[in-house]
Parts: C-alpha cells; sequence; structure tokens
C-alpha cells in the first residue's frame, strides 16, 4: 500500500489477555488520540476511503478494558494539558491516573517568544509559551499537590535532541533538572522521555542523583544502557516500538533488566505496535506490545503481563 493510500482505519482487537494477567498501560496520552483520529478520519475522506469511527474516551478506556487492560497512566506535558490529565483521571477514579510535566521541546519555548528559534528546533509557539519555564512548573507542582490520589508521577520530562543543537540542549538539562528536583520533593516516580539524548540523560541522572523511582518511557536504548538502567535499579517502559524489525538492541534490553524492571506502554496515539504500525495508536493495543515482549524475554504473555502489573504496582502505587 502506497503512502498515499495508507489504511487508516483502526487495528481489529487483540486476543485479549486471560482474566488474571490484565495490565496497566504506563504511559499514554488517551486525551491526543481522538483529535488524531478525528485528522486520520479526515484523510481517509479526501483520500475517497471509508470513515474511520472517532471513540470518545469513554469508549477507548472500555474497549481497552474489554482486552484486560484495566487502567492507564494519562500523560499531561504540555502547560493546557495538564488539568486535562487530571480531569480524566478525577472522572475515572481507579482507572485512569496522571504524570505531569513540562516536555523537554516544550520547556525551550516556554517564555522564549520573539527571539531566535534555539539551533534548528522548530518553533510552534502557542499562546501558553508566553508562561515562564518556572511558572509552568509551578503548575505541575501545584497541581500535584492538590490531587496526590490522582497524580502519581512527574513526566514525562528529559531530553530530546532529534532536532535540538547546543543552545536549546542547556535549557533542557535545566528544565530536567528542576524536574528531578521535583520528583523528589514530592517523592514520586518520574518518567523519562530521551530521543536522542541517551548519554546527556543518564550523566545528568547520575551527576545528581535519580529520584528513588526511574523510569525510562518508550525505552529506545541498547545493550549498554540497558545495563546502566540495571545497576542503578531503574526502570524500562517498552512500547510498540519493540516490535519493529532493526530493534534487536532494545528487546535486548528487556533481558538485560528482566521482568523485575519492565513495563509495557502505548504513548497512543503514536508508536502503534506491529504488524499494524501507521495506524493510531490506543491502550487496548497493549495485547501485540505484550507479544513482541515475551517473544523478547523468553516468557509466556500472561507471564510478561503479570510481570509489569507487579512492577507498576511498585512504581507508582496503581
Amino acid at each position: 500500500m502506497s503512502r498515499h493510500h495508507r489504511n487508516r482505519s483502526w487495528a481489529p482487537a487483540p486476543q485479549p489477555l486471560p482474566r488474571d494477567a490484565w495490565v496497566i498501560d504506563d504511559h499514554t496520552h488517551v486525551a491526543s488520540v481522538v483529535p488524531f483520529a478525528r485528522a486520520m478520519n479526515h484523510e481517509a475522506q479526501e483520500k475517497g476511503q471509508p470513515a474511520v469511527p472517532v471513540y470518545d474516551e469513554d469508549q477507548l478506556l472500555a474497549q481497552a478494558a474489554a482486552v484486560g487492560v484495566a487502567g492507564i497512566i494519562d500523560v499531561g506535558c504540555e502547560l493546557p494539558h495538564l488539568e486535562t490529565a487530571v480531569r480524566m483521571a478525577l472522572d475515572h477514579p481507579g482507572v485512569v491516573h496522571a504524570a505531569l510535566a513540562i516536555h523537554p521541546n516544550e520547556a525551550v519555548l516556554h517564555g522564549h517568544r520573539g527571539v531566535p528559534g534555539p539551533d534548528g528546533l522548530p518553533l510552534h509557539y502557542q499562546p501558553w509559551h508566553d508562561t515562564s519555564f518556572e511558572d509552568a512548573l509551578a503548575e505541575v507542582h501545584r497541581l500535584a499537590l492538590a490531587h496526590p490520589e490522582q497524580v502519581v508521577a512527574i513526566g514525562e520530562t528529559g531530553m530530546d535532541l532529534f532536532r535540538t543543537g547546543q543552545g536549546a540542549k542547556e535549557i533542557q538539562r535545566e528544565a530536567f533538572r528542576a524536574h528531578i528536583a521535583l520528583a523528589k520533593e514530592l517523592g514520586l516516580p518520574m518518567q523519562i522521555h530521551d530521543r536522542d539524548a541517551h548519554r546527556e540523560v543518564i550523566d545528568t541522572l547520575l551527576a545528581g542523583g535519580s529520584p528513588e523511582r526511574t523510569v525510562f518511557h518508550s525505552f529506545s536504548g541498547d545493550a549498554e544502557m540497558a545495563g546502566i538502567a540495571r545497576d542503578q535499579g531503574w526502570y524500562l517502559s517498552f512500547s510498540g516500538i519493540v516490535s519493529y524489525k532493526g530493534n534487536d538492541d532494545i528487546r535486548e534490553a528487556a533481558r538485560i533488566v528482566g521482568p523485575e524492571h519492565v513495563m509495557v506502554e502505548t504513548d497512543a496515539p503514536y508508536l502503534t505496535p506491529m504488524p499494524y504500525r501507521g495506524r493510531t495508536n490506543a491502550p487496548y493495543m497493549i495485547p501485540y506490545t505484550l507479544e513482541a515482549l515475551a517473544q523478547a524475554m523468553g516468557m509466556s504473555v500472561p507471564d510478561v503481563a503479570r510481570a509489569t502489573r507487579a512492577v507498576t504496582r511498585t512504581v507508582y502505587g496503581v
């Protein structure tokens, strides 16, 4: 199928997990799945393809529950999305919890309107970027204190050097340090976004000391990095990319840290697992990722599912 005629329909539901092997999607953006699906629907209709159903939050959570994904941690990492994640957790007690932070690419934009773009990072300013980074992080702090039962992590924070040069790198590093300090102050686990920044992220964590429970979301490192994580007691969360061809290093990392330090996520609406890469991701897709993870670790899908659930409880208390 050519790029201009990609299948934008929802992937079929996977085989449900056994009742005693339900799991938590420990990193997702369900609030973003709805507009993402609307965009896919519009694209399909423009190309004369069948309309793609657009599901609301309740339907997405019900679809997930039907295949054994009993809960999610919804991540708000832009200033206007912080309250959205908390509101979803309040609306779905015991099913949805929230993680809050200012994404590293967002940290570069806050308070920098009108100045030249930092080293090639595309500047997509929005009205909320007039708020300083300090004030944006203060809102993360406020919401975490106001909703201790709903907010179970600080994240996603870290560094993203995909299109970022030296100036923006230092802004991100300082923002990362501020999030580390906040996670420690609140006694919360921290979810790390690490894109093309493995060495910088590790050095920053080791220099100042990491939070007691540190999670690399959508882990994309290699065996060496997994060894460091194992030695430091850090946790690795695996998304659909563990199923992608050529990602042998990521699969090896799961074997290195072992089932006591592995979790599973979607990072929806992105990173849909094989064989449905390119379609909209959602929490109900978790069993496909578990299959790839189980294969990599030489375990059964139910055993890997139970292991990720136990780790999720240890890290987040959910």
